[in-house]
């Protein structure tokens, strides 16, 4: 399980850096301040939780348990409700998909306290 969060991890940082420069370089002249600013935000916290599966890799490895695990699939899950969210916000203006970026940022949020849960036990 070390492993798969670490690829995970590694490749989702990977895919962090690439939103990121696409939306610096493609979008910045096709998308308004605020679309920006929303696909900008998806990307920061896309990379955030990219090191948040590094970490829950050496967690599982380092404190064997269930917690650690439920943190990197609550860290992964995540990023693909909060960050794709905002990115498929931005790039369509359907707002309504705003309404589905508060789960992702639940299921980040039980994915640090898995974390910290990992550690303390």
């Amino acid at each position: 399980m070390d492993r798969l969060f670490f690829a995970m991890g590694a490749l989702s940082a990977c895919l962090g850096v690439a939103a990121g420069a696409f939306g610096a370089h493609a979008l910045k002249d096709r998308l308004d301040a605020a679309a920006l600013a929303t696909f900008e935000t998806g990307a920061r916290y896309h990379m955030v939780h990219a090191f948040g599966l590094l970490a829950a890799a050496w967690a599982v490895a380092r404190w064997p348990g269930p917690q650690a695990a439920w943190a990197g699939w609550l860290f992964a899950a995540g990023t693909v409700v909060f960050s794709g969210s905002l990115y498929a916000l931005s790039l369509t203006g359907v707002r309504s998909l705003g309404a589905v970026t508060p789960i992702g940022g639940v299921l980040f949020l039980a994915g640090w306290l898995c974390l910290a849960w990992a550690a303390w036990r």
